[in-house]
């Protein structure tokens, strides 16, 4: 039966004129706090909250052409500045003036105007203010969730 020994350390020769380098200084690591997590499901809403806009605002201009309701542009003004607020909710706060800028283009060249032109009438300039408070109203209120999720009350 054979045994088997722990092998034997290395030799190593005293070498006088190689130098011996001074072991590396110990580096303590700070403690931070880690980042916020965002559930993925989440992240991938907020990033898509632009083509998610344009598309929604396509259907609503395509419903509100086949139901014949272009022709009441404060009712579909209506249901743009809550298209908008929707989307608001859901976007990062960055892309809020993107979101209501392709909200009014929709709302401007199909309901407004009805051959896909874009104007800047007083009627048009209502439309734009009218969906730039709606998103900024949507975006406070994502914020003001998201703030109070952050700390919540003791």
């Amino acid at each position: 039966m054979a045994t088997l020994h722990r092998p034997a350390p290395s030799h190593r020769p005293y070498l006088p004129h190689i130098p011996r380098t001074p072991p590396f200084p110990r580096v303590t690591l700070t403690r931070t706090h880690p980042a916020p997590r965002v559930p993925p499901d989440r992240a991938l809403v907020r990033d898509l909250a632009l083509p998610l806009a344009a598309v929604g605002a396509a259907l609503l201009v395509t419903a509100l052409m086949l139901t014949g309701g272009t022709a009441h542009a404060p009712v579909a003004l209506a249901v743009f500045a809550l298209l908008t607020v929707a989307v608001s909710l859901l976007a990062r706060p960055v892309l809020m003036p993107a979101v209501v800028l392709v909200s009014w283009m929709f709302y401007d060249g199909f309901v407004v105007n009805q051959r896909s032109d874009l104007a800047f009438q007083p009627q048009d300039r209502t439309g734009l203010l009218v969906l730039l408070l709606a998103g900024v109203a949507g975006a406070g209120c994502a914020a003001a969730v998201r703030a109070v999720r952050r700390h919540p009350a003791r």
